[in-house]
């Protein structure tokens, strides 16, 4: 299927390894140039020169902490400097701090807040004016399945802000949907990829973890990275044209909301 990326600018945030980074370079073999952005410059760098030499695609690192009130900025200016415009978002960087609510704190709360939800609201604010010049645009946020449904004890904090992430997109889809603009979510399930928390579990206790395996994961392994770039380079494409305002679950049917 031709996606008809090529020529497409992407910005990808939370972007030098895991799922941002697998996002970052399926955009980039359909034919797109990227801004990659993460917080680390050393890892970043290394993402952006593995995606360029996996690809020959031109990838422009901005070593930014998207909680910055210049950040979303930043991204902007860059890739309108390198590459005259922007067609896609993709807000991957999120974080988790997990513990009962009773023991959260104030700025526990704010911390999260900003990263799982206010970050991406000023990437979405920077980029609008670009795209509705463009005449058009798309959208896609990396919320979870734990945004759709309770995730259990010690996730207050990530539930509401991976929750309030979904919300946010719907609206933002039906505000723009008249300039041509597509908003959309992804959930991830269980998804391990090297040195992420599933990553470090199943390696410190593979016991318990294929006993979760067996009892969480109806397809019998975790998901990669890989999978849930699929599914995001889709979202972005013109080929998912009618696609605006959902939240696609990514969890091979871990989840059990029935909506």
């Amino acid at each position: 299927m031709n996606l008809r990326l090529t020529g497409k600018t992407a910005i990808v945030t939370g972007a030098s390894r895991g799922i941002g980074k697998a996002i970052a370079l399926e955009l980039a073999r359909e034919g797109c140039r990227i801004v990659l952005c993460a917080r680390e410059p050393g890892r970043l760098t290394e993402a952006a020169e593995d995606i360029t030499r996996q690809t020959g695609t031109a990838v422009e690192p901005v070593a930014a902490d998207i909680t910055s009130p210049d950040a979303a900025a930043r991204l902007v200016e860059a890739a309108k400097r390198r590459f005259g415009g922007i067609d896609i978002l993709v807000g991957n960087a999120g974080g988790n701090r997990r513990k009962p609510l009773v023991d959260t704190t104030d700025e526990d709360w704010s911390q999260l807040i900003d990263l799982n939800l206010m970050g991406h609201i000023r990437c979405a604010r920077a980029v609008l004016p670009a795209m509705k010049q463009a005449g058009g645009g798309s959208m896609v946020f990396v919320s979870s399945i734990f945004g759709r449904e309770a995730g259990g004890p010690g996730l207050s904090i990530y539930n509401t802000t991976k929750s309030a992430l979904i919300s946010m997109a719907k609206i933002l889809a039906i505000e723009v949907a008249g300039d041509g603009i597509r908003v959309n979510t992804v959930a991830p399930g269980s998804i391990r990829f090297p040195g992420s928390s599933w990553d470090k579990r199943c390696i410190d206790d593979p016991e318990g973890m294929a006993k979760f395996v067996e009892q969480n994961l109806p397809i019998g392994r975790f998901g990669t990275a890989e999978e849930v770039a699929d599914v995001v380079t889709f979202l972005v494409s013109d080929r998912a044209s009618l696609v605006t305002g959902a939240c696609i679950t990514v969890d091979g049917s871990q989840s059990r909301s029935l909506i």
